[in-house]
């Protein structure tokens, strides 16, 4: 009795957006075969065999195309800064902002963590509330540009997670900040 048809496909590897190339293992029967270069492939024939194929990366593209768009972005990180004691930002992280918005448009449906921070002039309910309100501005700010507010999560760590470690009241800028990471 012949064997069945076998559906036609095709495996390929394909590195990450950071240029690492990860291997994939192909197996039909007892034939296994371990694919790990860029580009590499094999091919399942009609009839059941594999075949080891290269493929570029235009090639790549057009057969995985529809795949490949649906993956997530390249993660990517902010970092802007505010005034003392306050929730607007410095001068030179508003000339910043255009570059976070910028990004935060060209992705579909981003994920979005905001996450504020404070030096350590004042007390805990202080920078709690400040941190919190720092946050939020961005995110409001995010929301204005038609970025869904479910897309956005924004929370206040006050002066816990300082970015340059200081004895308590010292007036550090570079941790009245906010963290943007964007999936």
């Amino acid at each position: 009795m012949p064997a069945e048809p076998v559906t036609p496909a095709l495996f390929a590897v394909v590195p990450a957006y950071d240029g690492h190339v990860g291997a994939i293992v192909v197996q039909r029967g007892d034939f296994i075969r371990v694919i790990d270069s860029a580009y590499a492939a094999q091919v399942l024939r009609g009839d059941g065999t594999l075949q080891p194929s290269k493929l570029t990366e235009a090639e790549v593209r057009e057969k995985f195309g529809p795949t490949l768009a649906a993956l997530p972005g390249v993660p990517a990180s902010f970092t802007l800064y505010f005034l003392e004691g306050k929730d607007e930002l410095t001068p030179e992280s508003k000339l910043e902002l255009d570059k976070v918005f910028a990004e935060l448009k060209r992705r579909p449906l981003p994920d979005i963590v905001v996450i504020g921070h404070t030096d350590t002039v004042g007390g805990l309910p202080f920078n709690d509330r400040l941190s919190l309100a720092r946050a939020e501005r961005m995110r409001e700010m995010m929301i204005e540009l038609g970025i869904p507010a479910e897309r956005i999560q924004a929370a206040g760590r006050g002066k816990r997670e300082l970015l340059i470690p200081t004895d308590d009241n010292v007036s550090e800028p570079r941790n009245r900040r906010v963290e943007i990471n964007v999936r």
